[in-house]
């Protein structure tokens, strides 16, 4: 009965939906480019493969074949994406691999008039039809991302007419890495011509959001999506309650820290969507996000996707030309001795091709279904750019390229709300920007932490004298290819390594090391709590003194025992205190080392200062105001996380409409407008309203 009752309601469907159906001539279009695209793909494929599937080069069945291979993937897809939500991230990788070769083989056996080839050879002849037709549209449009939209937008306009669902709604996008100066930059060089046209025509207003520090993705994202200013310090720290480096790039500390912050009303409480972010915004609806980490499959956008002619296929095609690509660019700035540059090793070729084909994709893919199922608000982050650009530099040729792929991606949401249900206002923001420069190791031949262990060991050649290193540091690979230093060395508490070596029983502690971009915590782990500088210098004497005077660090943070912080570069120092009226310095002496770093340093400074776990010292790495170069310790040649340069200018493009206010932009300020947009469309429920969050698990959180 229960059976019979299914199949009825998809019955129902099915006949819906064919009287729904209404040709058009952007659909003809369509097919007739398909077919035609998939006829000359066949008879090179045939050509390639060995032996004569095709006897006398018979063009009209290689044309019936191409149009039933057409008609079969429009029969059979339903039923793979059905399979691929069923079964999850092994479905998905099965159909993504073998759907075309189903697809094809079912249509060989439909034509007689071309020879039957065995199953290896489908398999192999599936992949080279799908590799020449990506090449053909790629030649075609200059691009292989039109096709590949046009089926997502086939798939979102079927699943839309199935959803009852209208109104408002609200697709925010962030691009990770691009700064309000550089998206100016590109819209003036015509690289984002359809964002340009948003500005121009007066829909749309770009603004500056001032990041503060950390200028991150987890801060910026901790801030955007849940409103907290004050659990993130870092992209990496270490937390000494856990006596371990917590790393945002890691689906368990990233979900612990999320779970330490959320108060369950985040962005995306009611009914939201996260969509690629390291945090979800509290939304019910997750995929690919960090703190909530698992491989997509499920979900229908996911399974589509796979299932799609221009999906998981045409996707690991581009993948490749993405790795030639990054190989060549590579090479070319080796070749024209670029500088400064930065080793573009095999971890980036890979990856490069995961976020700026792979992941987006996806993610395009995912945001669609999402937007054609009414979903009332979506958050997206795409890291195209800023993965680039950490490994190429923030406006080299090959980085801003990547925003007219993005761009075409924001023209693609703005049609798709069109064709769906809900009327969604599109918000495009980011998250910090980037500065370029010569990585610590490449100015001083050495790593900030054999620095550090030079002046706690009492090197007699004085800190960068020696090429010699102490001891290797742990290099961690985080989540966008970007290196970690993590050391933990013995600090003795002598001024001289000589005295250490002969008195075996002197105390010692340890010293841990983490940078991330031209920021770096330092800590002293065997002490608990964040020490103050006089308990910084009784355990390890010498030791900001000695960062101080290293030539690339540009400024030393500790705080003081009576609460002041106390701010020293290589000739001055400044201690500052936040009081009522704002932030003041309360005592000076020689150069003030914040003001290279523009007016906002000294507030950044005292912000930072009441994060959790910042480190007992903090050190950001010297920036250079003629040329807008910082000294990243990690080795990226554009960096974020410190201060200097354009990392901290983030973009907030948003309707013209909306009551922005015209003082300087922060993060919380973005995440108010955000959420007031919410209850004014009447997509998010007044606080009063909302249910109480759950309690965190006891031992999670800072």
């Amino acid at each position: 009965m229960g059976s019979g009752g299914s199949l009825g309601r998809r019955s129902e469907l099915a006949g819906r939906e064919v009287r729904r159906f209404r040709p058009s001539w952007r659909w003809l279009r369509g097919v007739a480019r398909s077919a035609a695209v998939s006829a000359l793909a066949l008879t090179l494929t045939f050509w390639l493969v060995p032996g004569e599937q095709v006897p006398g080069g018979d063009v009209l069945s290689v044309v019936s074949l191409a149009l039933v291979v057409l008609g079969l993937g429009a029969l059979l897809r339903p039923l793979l994406v059905r399979f691929v939500v069923v079964t999850g991230v092994w479905g998905l990788l099965v159909t993504g691999f073998l759907a075309q070769s189903l697809v094809l083989g079912l249509a060989l056996a439909a034509v007689p008039s071309i020879q039957p080839i065995d199953f290896p050879e489908i398999v192999l002849a599936a992949w080279l039809v799908a590799v020449l037709a990506a090449v053909i549209n790629w030649v075609v449009d200059a691009s292989g991302e039109e096709v590949h939209l046009a089926q997502v937008m086939g798939r979102t306009v079927s699943t839309a007419r199935r959803t009852d669902v209208t109104g408002p709604g609200l697709l925010v996008v962030q691009l990770d890495g691009v700064s309000e100066p550089l998206l100016r930059q590109a819209a003036a060089a015509g690289s984002v011509p359809f964002l340009t046209s948003l500005l121009r025509s007066g829909s749309h207003r770009l603004r500056e959001w001032h990041t503060g520090l950390p200028s991150t993705t987890p801060a910026g994202q901790a801030v955007l999506l849940h409103g907290d200013e004050r659990a993130v310090p870092a992209f990496r720290w270490y937390d000494k309650e856990q006596g371990k480096v917590v790393q945002c790039s890691r689906p368990v500390d990233a979900g612990d820290v999320e779970r330490g912050f959320t108060t369950g009303r985040g962005l995306l409480a009611d009914d939201g969507a996260s969509v690629a972010n390291l945090f979800s915004g509290d939304a019910p609806f997750r995929a690919l996000t960090m703190s909530h980490a698992r491989l997509p499959g499920s979900e229908p956008g996911a399974a589509a996707y796979a299932a799609s002619r221009s999906g998981f296929v045409r996707s690991m095609v581009l993948f490749v030309g993405q790795v030639a690509t990054e190989w060549y660019q590579g090479r070319r700035q080796r070749y024209r001795d670029v500088v400064p540059r930065v080793r573009r090793g095999r971890t980036f070729v890979l990856l490069r091709g995961l976020t700026t084909v792979l992941l987006k994709d996806l993610s395009v893919a995912i945001v669609a279904d999402r937007m054609a199922r009414g979903t009332p608000v979506v958050f997206v982050d795409f890291l195209d750019y800023d993965e680039v650009a950490h490994h190429a530099g923030p406006t080299r040729p090959e980085s801003v390229r990547t925003l007219e792929s993005l761009d075409r991606v924001l023209r693609f949401f703005a049609e798709v709300s069109q064709e769906v249900g809900r009327d969604y206002e599109l918000v495009v923001l980011s998250d910090h920007g980037q500065t370029q420069g010569s990585t610590y190791l490449q100015l001083a031949g050495r790593t900030l932490a054999d620095d550090v262990d030079a002046i706690v060991d009492g090197d007699v050649d004085g800190p960068g004298g020696s090429p010699e290193v102490l001891g290797p540091a742990n290099m961690l690979r985080t989540h966008g290819g970007r290196p970690a230093e993590l050391v933990r060395r013995p600090l003795h508490r002598v001024v001289g390594a000589s005295e250490a070596a002969t008195d075996p029983a002197k105390p010692r502690c340890d010293v841990q090391v983490v940078a991330g971009g031209s920021i770096a915590h330092l800590y002293l782990p065997d002490h608990p709590g964040r020490l103050v500088r006089e308990q910084v210098e009784a355990a390890a004497p010498g030791l900001v003194e000695g960062l101080r005077l290293l030539p690339y660090v540009g400024l030393v943070a500790t705080r003081r025992a009576d609460g002041c912080l106390v701010v020293e570069g290589g000739s001055g120092r400044v201690v500052l205190e936040r009081r009522t009226g704002g932030p003041v310095v309360v005592e000076a002496s020689g150069e003030d080392p914040t003001a290279v770093y523009g007016p906002t340093a000294v507030a950044d400074l005292l912000d930072l200062d009441r994060r959790d776990h910042v480190g007992d010292v903090v050190a950001l790495g010297r920036y250079d105001p003629g040329l807008h170069e910082v000294a990243a310790f990690e080795e990226l040649v554009g960096s974020h996380g410190g201060l200097g340069g354009d990392q901290t200018r983030a973009l907030f493009v948003h309707p013209a409409d909306w009551a922005v206010p015209d003082r300087p932009l922060a993060g919380i300020d973005v995440h108010r407008l955000l959420v007031d947009r919410l209850l004014q469309q009447g997509l998010r429920r007044p606080e009063t309203d909302a249910p109480s969050p759950e309690p965190s698990p006891a031992g999670v959180g800072s």
